[in-house]
C-alpha cells in the first residue's frame, strides 16, 4: 500500500538565545539569495564584515526576552504543538515538521520519512501569503534536500492559502476569541504583516496583492468599520524602501491622533515568534507608548488554536484528495 505523509515547512529558529547560535542562524538566513536579492560577492562582504560582527549579539538579547526556560524557542515549541495536534486529526498519516534553518532540519526529517517507506508527501509551507522570500525559500530547501535522496516521493505542495476559507475562518476565530477577553473594545484595529522591499514586488512578487486580499476578506468577516482599522507592514531590514505603511509609523500616527488602546493582529504569521512576541509585543508597544498611546493589545497568532488545526486539516485534505 502506498504510504502518504504530511510535512509542515517552517522557517526555523536559533538553537539558543546566544550570539554564537544567532551567528549560525543569521549566516544561513541572510545568506539566502531569496531573502536578500543583491550581488552575491558584495553581499558576502556586507554580511560577513558589517552584519555578523555585531547583529548576533543584538538579536540574542531579543531572543532572551522571549525564550522560555522549559520550552525554549516559542516558534519551535508551538510548531511542535501544531504538529502533534494535526497528527491527532490524521491518525493514519505521519505528520512531521521540518525547519529551513536550524533543527530539526528539513533534510533529516525528509530522509526519515523516506526511510519509513513514505511514497507520497503533502507539503504545507507555513506561509499563507506567497513571497519568494518565504514560500519559494521553503521549497528551495525542500528540493535541495530531495537532490540528496535516491528515492524521491511523489509531491503535492499546498499552494498559497491567503484566501482559503479554512485559513480565513481560523484567523477570524483567533481574533474574536482574543477580543472577547478584553474588558472593553479597543480604539483601533491594526493588521500587521511582515514586509518585503518594494523592489521585490516590482520584480513580480505577488506578496502585496495576497496581503491585500487577505485583509479585505478578514475585514468582511469581522465587520470592522473602515475608519476603525489599518493594515501595515513590519520587520524592516536594511536601507531599501519597503512596503508601506510601516507598522511603527502607523502606531505613532494613531497615538498622535489621541487613540489610546490599539489591538494588533498578525495574520501572516501562523506561529508566534520573535517578530510577533517581541517586535510587536515589546518594541512596537514601546513606540506606541512613547508617542502617547497607553495599551498595545497583541493578538496571538494562529498557533495551535483548534480552529487552525481544523483549518490545516481542511487545507491538507483538499490538496491530498485521493492520497489521504
Amino acid at each position: 500500500m502506498t504510504r502518504p505523509a504530511v510535512l509542515l515547512l517552517q522557517l526555523g529558529t536559533p538553537d539558543a538565545p546566544t550570539p554564537s547560535a544567532l551567528r549560525r542562524y543569521l549566516r544561513q538566513f541572510l545568506g539566502d539569495p531569496r531573502v536578500i536579492e543583491a550581488p552575491r560577492l558584495l553581499w558576502w562582504f556586507i554580511l560577513n564584515f558589517r552584519i555578523l560582527p555585531t547583529r548576533p549579539a543584538q538579536s540574542a538579547a531579543k531572543y532572551r526576552r522571549i525564550w522560555d526556560d522549559q520550552t525554549g524557542s516559542p516558534l519551535l515549541h508551538i510548531t511542535r504543538l501544531q504538529t502533534e495536534a494535526l497528527q491527532k486529526q490524521l491518525p493514519n498519516v505521519p505528520v512531521r515538521f521540518g525547519m529551513q534553518i536550524g533543527n530539526p532540519p528539513v533534510g533529516r526529517v525528509l530522509h526519515e520519512l523516506i526511510e519509513q517507506g513514505v511514497e507520497r508527501l503533502i507539503v504545507l509551507p507555513m506561509y499563507p501569503q506567497y513571497s519568494a522570500t518565504t514560500t519559494a525559500s521553503a521549497t528551495d530547501a525542500l528540493f535541495h534536500a530531495l537532490m540528496k535522496e535516491r528515492r524521491v516521493p511523489a509531491l503535492r505542495i499546498v499552494p498559497p492559502y491567503y484566501d482559503h476559507p479554512a485559513y480565513l475562518d481560523a484567523v477570524t476565530a483567533v481574533i474574536r476569541d482574543s477580543l472577547a477577553k478584553l474588558p472593553a473594545a479597543p480604539d483601533h484595529y491594526l493588521l500587521s504583516f511582515h514586509g518585503i522591499p518594494i523592489k521585490y514586488s516590482q520584480r513580480g512578487d505577488p506578496y502585496a496583492t495576497h496581503v491585500k486580499r487577505t485583509t479585505f476578506q478578514l475585514i468582511e468577516r469581522l465587520g470592522w468599520p473602515r475608519d476603525r482599522w489599518t493594515q501595515s507592514f513590519q520587520s524592516l531590514f536594511g536601507r531599501d524602501r519597503w512596503l508601506k505603511p510601516y507598522t511603527d509609523d502607523t502606531l505613532r500616527d494613531l497615538a498622535k491622533r489621541g487613540l489610546k488602546r490599539v489591538f494588533v493582529a498578525t495574520p501572516g504569521f501562523t506561529t508566534d515568534c520573535l517578530e510577533t512576541i517581541d517586535e510587536i509585543g515589546h518594541e512596537s508597544a514601546e513606540v506606541f507608548r512613547e508617542a502617547g498611546g497607553e495599551q498595545l493589545l497583541r493578538c496571538p497568532c494562529l498557533n495551535d488554536h483548534p480552529a487552525w488545526i481544523a483549518g490545516m486539516r481542511a487545507i491538507i485534505a483538499q490538496e491530498g484528495q485521493g492520497w489521504i
